[in-house]
Formats: structure tokens, sequence, C-alpha cells
């Protein structure tokens, strides 16, 4: 038996008005999902613990099957797992977005947040604008730096999404930039000083970077500024395979989730052209799925989408439906025909980590639907996947780390209810 998670990331919604009442999901055309619908367990799970953010670290940890109560210890320190940051147990890591502000108000506490991943800006350019930070606070006099502190140090990762570390440092409480859209920003900067002042004096630095000249011209949003969230302490994942007794692979364009399979020893594969954004290489995610199931030796892979989530963050129901369909033409569809062609049993657990409503523009803590499908059994399931019929089945799991058993036990008839 193989097992593969298809996890659309913030693919959860509300019902909207101007489409008769349906969310994305139910209003996408999903014909690959709908037909493993028929013969599947659907229901709802709480991914994000009462009384946690919801965010995609915690509610991802649920997913791969780690308590975050008990596990998380921060957004960036798995991220800086990833890319290969090793922290010492006194660190702690911020998330450093580029994010867009606006730039016709005179004060920085007065601008706005237009764009919490400036266009879902490239990997090349944003290395660019780090490496500009860093060189900026690191290098010159005093004088020339008056925000710098010893022991902090910018470190890049993929597209808008990056790391500062500071040595012998203590988490603080900072707000994420996708949670306070086209919102002033001046009450929600850093108390700290130092990292208020970086923060400040990082639009100077980047407001007319050649990077941020080029975008304009183009139409582009600029990376106008660095933004600090999501700190946090080494974390300490136990190992997956030992916990699971299968040998996993994650999928993803991601740090957060390179960076909890690198902590829980799932190995990465790295697909060219996944980018994390609406134009992500669908189908190489599902090519490298299949053939680390079938080819490589892997039981589990774990298939990370994060476009449903940008688009739900852009305020986009167009995009989040267009996102949607393509994970289902594109992944869901290629994915199971080539596991029936090669006659591997199989399972296929396909849900959102959290919702990330168009309307508010940012997560939510609600429970998100799911759909178990076992190549083997014939489940009594619906028409469709989707939110509504989730709920319509009664079946409820409070605990979203303890779903990751119910797929993995493929010998179980029993239900979550």
């Amino acid at each position: 038996m193989k097992y593969i998670v298809i996890l659309c990331d913030g693919m959860a919604d509300e019902p909207l008005a101007d489409m008769g009442g349906k969310t994305p999901l139910e209003a996408a055309r999903t014909p690959h999902m709908d037909l493993l619908a028929g013969s599947s367990e659907i229901g709802m799970v709480r991914t994000v613990p009462e009384g946690m953010a919801p965010g995609s670290d915690s509610a991802n940890l649920s997913v791969i099957g780690y308590d975050p109560g008990k596990y998380y210890s921060g957004r960036s320190p798995l991220e800086a797992l990833s890319i290969g940051v090793e922290m010492e147990e006194t660190d702690v890591s911020f998330r450093c977005n580029l994010v867009t502000l606006s730039e016709e108000e005179e004060n920085y506490e007065d601008r706005r947040i237009l764009d919490h991943s400036s266009g879902e800006i490239s990997t090349e350019e944003a290395e660019e604008l780090i490496r500009a930070l860093q060189e900026e606070f690191a290098g010159g006099d005093e004088s020339a730096r008056p925000c710098y502190a010893d022991g902090y140090a910018f470190y890049p990762g993929t597209s808008y999404r990056h790391l500062l570390i500071e040595k012998n440092g203590r988490v603080r409480e900072l707000t994420a930039p996708h949670d306070i859209l086209t919102k002033r920003i001046g009450g929600y900067l850093p108390e700290d000083p130092v990292l208020r002042d970086m923060m400040i004096k990082s639009y100077d630095i980047l407001r007319d970077h050649p990077v941020n000249v080029k975008r304009r011209a183009e139409g582009k949003n600029p990376a106008n500024s660095a933004w600090f969230w999501g700190a946090g302490t080494r974390p300490a994942l136990t190992s997956f395979e030992e916990k699971n007794k299968v040998k996993g692979a994650m999928i993803s364009a991601v740090d957060l989730l390179k960076g909890i399979a690198v902590g829980s020893g799932i190995h990465n594969i790295s697909v060219e052209g996944a980018n994390g954004g609406l134009h992500t290489n669908y189908g190489g995610k599902a090519e490298a799925a299949v053939k680390a199931l079938t080819e490589d030796g892997f039981d589990f892979v774990y298939v990370h989408i994060e476009a449903p989530d940008e688009m739900g963050h852009q305020g986009s129901a167009d995009d989040k439906i267009r996102a949607i369909e393509y994970i289902d033409e594109q992944v869901v569809g290629p994915v199971a025909d080539a596991l029936k062609d090669s006659g591997t049993d199989y399972r296929m657990l396909i849900l959102p980590d959290h919702p990330t409503p168009v309307r508010v523009r940012t997560h939510t803590s609600d429970p998100v639907p799911y759909m178990l499908y076992d190549s083997t059994k014939k489940a009594e399931g619906k028409e469709s996947y989707s939110e509504k019929t989730g709920r319509e089945t009664g079946i409820f799991l409070e605990e979203g780390y303890r779903l990751i058993d119910h797929l993995l036990d493929s010998r179980s008839d029993s239900s979550l209810q």
C-alpha cells in the first residue's frame, strides 16, 4: 500500500454571494475529485488547535501527524531548517517578508501593506534585495547604520519569504503582513526598537533599488520593505519514519514545508518550475509524486500546493477557482490514473491545511473538509468533495494530528465518527 497526501493550501473558503452561495471549491470544475468522492470517506477535521493562530505552520504539522501543542516552536525556525541555517538553542528566527507598501505617505507609520508577497517576486530578484539589506546593516560605520544591532543576520529564502536570525534573542509577538492588508501599519510595527528601526530603514534601502526600479517599469509591485513576523526557536521534531514505519517524501515549493520535512527526516524532492504561485509546475509535482511511489521506494508522499492560499490572500475568487481546477486537472487526475495504471494499491488524502477566505484575505481556524480514497475499498461517498459535503457526513475529527493515523491504517474499516 502506498500513501499520498495532496495538500491544497488555503483551499477551504466561505459561500460567496456572487457565486450563488457557493464556495470556490464548490464553484470549481473538479471532475477528478468528484469521481473519487463517490467512493471516498469525506469529513471535517480541525487542523488548527483551539487557541492557536491559524497558520500553515501549525496546520501542516497537524496534517503530517505532529501535535502543534507539543511540537510547534514558531514558523520561521522551520523555514530555517529548509535553507540550512544552523540555529543554536538561544537563537531566535523571524520570517522576513518582502512586502509592497504604499509610497504616497510621508511617514513610514502611515503607509499601508498593499501586497504581502510583492507580486510573488522571483527568488532571484528577492535574493538581490536581501543581500542589499544584509550589506547595508552589516557594513559601514555606526552612523551609516543606526538601526543595525550586532547579532542579526539575513538569509535569502524563496520568492518573498526570507529569514532574519537574532543571536541570543527573545521571541516577540509580531503581526503577519497578510493579516493587515490595506491597513495603516503604524499600530502593527514591532515594539522592539531594533526590529522597528530595521523595518523603517529597509524602506529607504529598497525603495529605489535597481530591482524595484525595473519592477515598477514593468508594471509590477515593488518589494520596498522588510516585514518581520513568525518568531520562534529551534524545533525538535521526532522522526516521521520511525514514528509511522513508512519512508516519506515531501514535494513543495515553500520553505516552511521543506523545513518540516528536514526536521522530521522526510526526504525533500525538488521540482523545476515549482514556485508556490498560481502558475507553478503542477504537472511536474504529479510526475515526481508518482515516480517517488512507484520507482524510488517511497511509501508516503506529501504534495503541497500553495496556489489556492496565495489567491485567497489576493482576494481573487476567480484565480482561487482556477488554482483548484489546475490541481484537479494536473495533479489529482494524473496521479490517480498513473497509480491505477501501475497496479499500485494506494490511499489518497486530499484536504486544505486551513481556510483562506477571499472575503477576509487571511487565514481562519475553521475546520476543513478532507477526502480519503482507498483504491482497494468502496466507501459510500458523495457526488462531490466540498466544505458542504464534508459537514453533511457528520464525520469530524477534533484532533487533526490523528488524521495521519487514519490514512496509514489501511487495514481499518472504521470511520472517524
